[in-house]
């Protein structure tokens, strides 16, 4: 699935992430200027004024820059090694191959599918899994590949490889578990670090793992959340993303904060969704610095 985005097809952006030090911001705009760039925006953080890692993001224009861009990326390369940075090069207009990840709910799943329809998330769905066959028929017009793969204690491995296999062949580039009844083992998320994004229907910390309404409501908790953070090994543990909340009160039960959750849910996944995409998110420890 693909939707063409209306942006200036000589705009690209750098991002790089390193330890800070001196030099590193003077170095690039010189670089990016010494071959005809403007830059058109920059965000910059530091996580340790005395000396800790620096992100840096930076969005220029540039004519003709994609035939140059490879080029470009090459001749970065001493900058690149002196600093010892980590970076990426990205034309603007560009989509990001995504899979999406499901099983009986499709709240989530629908919301990505219409922002990217309406051009407000640059991504394109390369297919979606599920270990229900409830959706096919939801996905269906779309036009994009369902796989339908049960998972089982026994069979968990098995899965887990063939799901591997069909991201591999599709060229996918980060995962969205839009409200994925499963866990993923820690082999499979070590494969994709900070590149498999989870919704989860509280506010983190608090209420994780199972039945989190049936928490809050026994609690009576005057707020209720969402969490759209990456995956990693341990359960609800990774880098948090971005949280909403919306205020509840003693009338609401267990099925009205669930009816109220999916709006929260669907908002907060889709923001997240589109700061990875635009490469707006950096990872610091175990939290994400998220330029706006």
């Amino acid at each position: 699935m693909s939707h063409d985005i209306v942006r200036p097809a000589h705009r690209g952006r750098l991002v790089i992430g390193c330890q800070d030090g001196p030099g590193i911001i003077a170095a690039t705009s010189r670089f990016l200027a010494d071959r005809g760039a403007n830059i058109v925006h920059s965000d910059q953080h530091t996580s340790d004024p005395d000396g800790g890692d620096f992100f840096l993001r930076m969005v220029f224009d540039l004519p003709g820059l994609p035939e140059r861009l490879g080029d470009i990326a090459g001749q970065f390369g001493d900058i690149r090694q002196h600093f010892g940075m980590d970076v990426r090069w990205a034309l603007e207009g560009e989509s990001r191959r995504i899979a999406i990840f499901v099983s009986a709910e499709d709240h989530c799943l629908l919301e990505l599918l219409w922002h990217i329809r309406a051009g407000d998330l640059h991504a394109d769905v390369a297919l979606v899994i599920s270990n229900h066959a409830d959706l096919e028929m939801t996905v269906a017009p779309w036009g994009i590949p369902f796989y339908f793969i049960p998972v089982n204690a026994s069979a968990k491995a098995a899965a887990e490889a063939h799901q591997q296999e069909l991201l591999a062949a599709a060229g996918v580039e980060l995962i969205v578990l839009a409200r994925y009844m499963q866990v993923l083992s820690p082999a499979f998320v070590a494969q994709w670090r900070h590149r498999v994004i989870n919704i989860h229907h509280s506010f983190l910390p608090a209420f994780v793992g199972a039945r989190p309404f049936a928490q809050a409501a026994a609690r009576g908790v005057k707020l209720i959340g969402a969490t759209a953070h990456y995956a990693n090994e341990e359960l609800d543990a990774g880098p948090i993303i971005e949280q909403d909340v919306i205020r509840v009160d003693h009338r609401h039960d267990v099925a009205a904060l669930r009816r109220i959750s999916r709006a929260i849910e669907r908002a907060v996944l889709a923001r997240a969704v589109g700061w990875h995409v635009d490469d707006r998110i950096f990872v610091a420890g175990n939290k994400t610095i998220v330029f706006s």
